[in-house]
């Protein structure tokens, strides 16, 4: 009772359960936002990183998400250049990535790390490879988190004021439910509060938009 919005961050794959997803569709207080990391599309990939899943498990677990709760909004983790990743597995990466088109992701170069199983793992990628596939991946993200942005233009979004923006102008910053960032022109006594907020411009990273009207004291 009293809270207005309750954010799970993250889950491993494997770990993400039924019950788990059904709540997305039954706890109101619940934001329509989900981490899931995938780390890769190909399943030989996936085997080698130890991930316990499979890609195609991973697309089950997405759909029963989009099921249950149809506006969620799922970003992701992708490593690319993991020791064995071949040119067909990244494309298999690539592919889910267009079938799935997540609001966003965080996408890393493979390194080692010391103390990890894959130290030392055979058939290294090139690091040029690496970084090529990389810029190719981030591309093809960026068109889907624009194109997914683009779509809230218009709409009235309610976002939870965190503090100034940092754009550098007199502006706020906040978060919608489905976890987007959101600047626009408003004081600091909104910090912790709830804004109506109508989006007026979209970016590859945030909306901007303008409070059409104040929220509460609550966050929700």
């Amino acid at each position: 009772p009293g809270i207005g919005r309750i954010r799970f961050t993250t889950s491993h794959p494997k770990d993400l359960s039924p019950r788990l997803i059904a709540s997305f569709g039954e706890i109101a207080s619940l934001c329509e936002h989900i981490h899931l990391p995938v780390q890769s599309g190909s399943d030989l990939v996936l085997r080698r990183m130890n991930r316990g899943y499979t890609a195609e498990a991973y697309r089950e677990k997405v759909a029963e998400l989009r099921r249950v709760c149809p506006q969620i909004s799922i970003t992701s983790d992708v490593i690319v250049g993991f020791p064995g990743e071949e040119e067909e597995d990244f494309q298999q990466t690539l592919e889910l990535m267009r079938e799935i088109r997540f609001d966003n992701l965080f996408s890393f170069q493979y390194s080692e790390r010391e103390g990890t199983a894959a130290v030392g793992m055979d058939r290294p990628v090139h690091e040029g490879v690496k970084r090529e596939r990389l810029r190719a991946l981030q591309a093809l993200q960026e068109e889907h988190t624009l194109d997914k942005n683009r779509a809230c233009v218009g709409r009235r979004e309610t976002v939870l004021v965190e503090g100034p923006s940092r754009n550098g102008c007199e502006d706020m910053t906040g978060r919608t439910r489905g976890n987007r960032i959101v600047n626009f022109p408003g004081r600091t006594g909104l910090i912790g509060k709830t804004v109506s907020v109508r989006i007026v411009e979209a970016f590859a990273h945030s909306l901007r938009g303008e409070v059409e009207e104040r929220g509460g004291a609550d966050a929700h």
